[in-house]
């Protein structure tokens, strides 16, 4: 019996995921475990697998289409067997469309942009236009009307590459419009342009709100790194032995921070505008560069684990960062209570960390440079000390108590435990 393959639900955030590729091709012959399609969300890619056996008999979605999690995607089954029954209708709305009522006198928000769209009424069924969930949001966030746009997905629907031709459209007619557009334009041989990715509109998104709706400052000190670089270097050597995972010094960092926290646990908090929520429990999220961009994991009652068993847990979530298969719930920033990022490796001195908002701080980590000082006795010689960048929500901490919380954690770099265990 024919058997529908739909679009995998990825954790309770994710609504929709775009197509990336079909490994398969409608008639071929899977075998369970073959890999039929990659697919992605903002942040992520995932290959699906075929559960069952069979004949690849139908595909309803192509390559770059915008999916509604749990939306039929193919059908596998013995070869002459039915399919329809697993498509949707395009007599009626389906699972993987929203429909938006149309009023009989709607119009386009730019007139001159709209005449610059291909008229089409496919999209449209009844005085309705059939548009993916997102890209409904990309229409009302831009104030871009939907008559006229044609849709590229199934049945006409208008999905979100439609709507980023739509916008490139009407920035061209409002830039005709313009008086500056007698002016000469350079011809375009001394540069390009690359559409953004969609994690990189999500960073540009999130970091632009995050210093847009709160106040934020921060805070710049040192930490004497001597103890720290003396038991890197020795958990190095047993790491070699076979003996512990590797351990960073950022692994070190992050531990110490979280001992901080737990001192001094105003920061562990969320701003909700009228009211801060404080956190008993330490999720620490933690800035990873990707090659898709950077993204920030949780660790989930982080201040429950061991230096090992952090150092561990780390590793992991990066690991499944870069590889592109990390949950999409442990990137949401709701679901982290504060967060570091570490751009020592690059040499940095001081930063700007932004806040992961409604998160009310974030350390920056940065590289550890030598300067003087009393090395008692009466000498003089220079240490190696590790910069430290505190971000802090104004609105939700002053400055006297942010400033005790990172004197806090340097304090703990300083005289950092040999907790392994």
């Amino acid at each position: 019996m024919a058997e529908a393959v739909f679009m995998p639900r990825l954790g309770q955030s994710v609504e929709s995921c775009i197509i990336t590729e079909w490994v398969k091709k409608k008639g071929d012959s899977i075998k369970e475990g073959d890999i039929l399609f990659c697919y992605e969300t903002d942040k992520a890619s995932f290959e699906e697998t075929a559960r069952i056996p069979g004949t690849l008999l139908d595909i309803f979605y192509q390559e770059g289409d915008e999916v509604p999690v749990l939306a039929n995607v193919a059908v596998i089954g013995k070869t002459g067997e039915e399919t329809a029954s697993f498509r949707s209708s395009p007599s009626s709305a389906s699972p993987d469309e929203t429909v938006i009522n149309l009023p009989d006198n709607s119009i386009a928000v730019n007139s001159t942009a709209a005449n610059s769209f291909e008229a089409n009424t496919s999209n449209s069924i009844g005085g309705k236009i059939k548009v993916s969930p997102r890209a409904k949001k990309i229409a009302e966030s831009k104030g871009i009307s939907l008559t006229g746009i044609k849709g590229s997905g199934p049945n006409g629907r208008i999905i979100v590459r439609d709507m980023e031709a739509a916008e490139l459209l009407t920035r061209k007619a409002e830039k005709t419009d313009s008086p500056l557009s007698s002016f000469p334009i350079a011809s375009g041989t001394d540069f390009n342009e690359i559409p953004l990715s969609n994690i990189r509109k999500l960073i540009a998104k999130g970091m632009h709100a995050s210093l847009q709706n709160s106040a934020q400052l921060t805070h710049h000190t040192s930490a004497d790194a001597r103890k720290i670089l003396e038991l890197r270097a020795s958990y190095k050597l047993r790491f070699e032995k076979g003996e512990i995972p590797n351990i960073s010094l950022n692994d070190m960092v992050c531990y110490a921070t979280i001992r901080a926290i737990e001192k001094m646990p105003a920061i562990n908090s969320h701003f909700l505008g009228d009211r801060i929520k404080n956190f008993s429990k330490v999720h620490l999220g933690i800035a990873v560069d990707t090659e898709r961009g950077l993204m920030v994991p949780v660790i989930r009652n982080a201040d429950d684990l061991k230096l090992k068993a952090l150092a561990a847990q780390i590793k992991s979530v990066a690991d499944s960062c870069r590889k592109g298969n990390i949950d999409p719930d442990l990137l949401k920033s709701e679901n982290a209570s504060f967060t570091i990022s570490n751009l020592g490796s690059y040499g940095v001195e001081m930063f700007t960390p932004v806040i992961n908002l409604p998160q009310t701080g974030i350390l920056g980590v940065n590289t550890i440079t030598y300067r003087p000082a009393d090395l008692g006795n009466g000498t003089i010689g220079f240490i190696p000390v590790i910069g430290l960048s505190l971000t802090y929500d104004h609105r939700a901490l002053d400055g006297a108590p942010a400033s005790a919380f990172l004197r806090e954690i340097s304090n703990q770099i300083k005289n950092f435990s040999n907790d392994l265990i």
